[in-house]
């Protein structure tokens, strides 16, 4: 059984959404304002739609968290939708008698057609209700819970937009991070901003979206999570996955990723200091990190495993399927060609998508850490995490 377990359930305008993790270990802080920060900066970002101005997104524990703390026992949020009392019947449990505007036309992109076949449905509703990027909104609330954790062992986790409609910045390390939270796109780099918000302006205008590129990068992990002996094992390729499963991602990658098979060996791999170079690199534990490498090209990876260095990766995402001036399609009942279907939506969904993205690479990490270091207390998590942390030098220092 994973060491944490964790599901979402819920519609895009039904009552709200329901988040259930069990596996985080009892005597964490934590509190819903911490968690309504990361809601709040994933309901940001320029480009957004209407969604954003009607709702005020709030996690609410029902479960697992006593006086501040965790309790060890399954953790319960929940996440209202204020847009429901707009969608009562629509989205009624109970059958309603008269017609509801069943949605027929498909959009190309989107999990309608797909959706549609496989559960064989003849109302689109029932596949974008649950396939609308509105369910992030509990992933987010699971990776701000997992982002507290890993607070505690010194690991840090942020995003940035490295491009919009092709627009790319002038990304420098490190980042610049106060920048990027004050942007509008997310991006550090303040000419870049001022080029995307423009081609976001610019699709808005011709009905039509743009998607981009984001870096996601944790510090303070250390040396040896995951495992290279099985291949559902290999961290990297288990971010991967959770990255790839966020709306509109198309592509992941670690480091200098395709552009790693561009250079000779010489110049790709990362070089290990020997010992007299190592820096303290102002760790609050104390601990000099073991290992330490002259470049970090692999992103913070050597066989699945992490090699104490920054982990990188990058994702790229979309332009999304919900246009303004829809694009030609059919309908699902009869074939005929139809213009796709129209749904209050955004023109650039990129910033936020850091955020989730954020999120997801917590999950993974905490994942790893509990597989790692167990604990049913963060104090037993902390005593084993620390004990670890003495064998992880040079075998003949120990």
């Amino acid at each position: 059984m994973p060491t944490l377990q964790w599901a979402t359930a819920g519609e895009s305008h039904g009552p709200g959404l329901t988040v259930i993790i069990q596996g985080i270990p009892a005597g964490l802080s934590i509190s819903e304002e911490y968690i309504r920060q990361d809601l709040a900066r994933r309901q940001g970002g320029y480009g957004r739609g209407g969604r954003q101005q009607i709702e005020t997104d709030w996690a609410r524990f029902r479960s697992g968290v006593r006086h501040g703390y965790t309790m060890g026992s399954p953790i319960t949020m929940l996440i209202d939708n204020k847009d429901w009392e707009n969608w009562q019947e629509v989205m009624s449990v109970s059958p309603i008698e008269r017609d509801l505007n069943t949605v027929t036309r498909l959009r190309p992109g989107h999990a309608d057609t797909t959706g549609s076949a496989k559960y064989m449905q003849s109302d689109v509703r029932n596949i974008l209700e649950r396939s609308s990027a509105r369910e992030t909104a509990a992933r987010v609330a699971v990776g701000a819970l997992c982002r507290r954790f890993l607070e505690e062992f010194g690991i840090q986790i942020h995003s940035h937009v490295t491009a919009i409609g092709g627009v790319h910045a002038g990304v420098r390390y490190p980042v610049d991070w106060a920048a990027v939270e004050e942007s509008p796109v997310r991006c550090a780099d303040p000419e870049a901003t001022e080029k995307m918000v423009a081609a976001i302006d610019a699709a808005k205008e011709d009905g039509d979206t743009v998607g981009g590129v984001i870096e996601v990068i944790a510090t303070g992990a250390p040396i040896g999570l995951g495992s290279h002996t099985q291949w559902d094992r290999k961290l990297h390729a288990r971010i991967a996955q959770t990255l790839m499963s966020i709306n509109a991602v198309k592509a992941v990658s670690f480091g200098l990723g395709f552009g790693g098979s561009e250079v000779r060996g010489s110049q790709a791999h990362d070089v290990i200091k020997p010992v007299d170079e190592w820096t303290d690199e102002g760790r609050p534990d104390g601990w000099v990190r073991p290992w330490q490498r002259r470049t970090n090209n692999t992103g913070g990876f050597e066989g699945g495993m992490t090699t104490g260095e920054p982990i990188v990766a990058q994702f790229a995402i979309k332009p999304i399927a919900t246009l303004s001036k829809p694009l030609p399609s059919a309908d699902l009942i009869s074939g005929d060609e139809v213009r796709a279907h129209y749904e209050r939506s955004d023109v650039c969904v990129v910033p936020a998508a850091g955020v989730i993205g954020e999120a997801m690479v917590a999950v993974c990490l905490v994942e790893a850490m509990l597989e790692k270091f167990g604990g049913d207390h963060l104090e037993e998590t902390r005593r084993n995490y620390r004990a670890y942390l003495v064998t992880t030098g040079p075998r003949g220092r120990e």
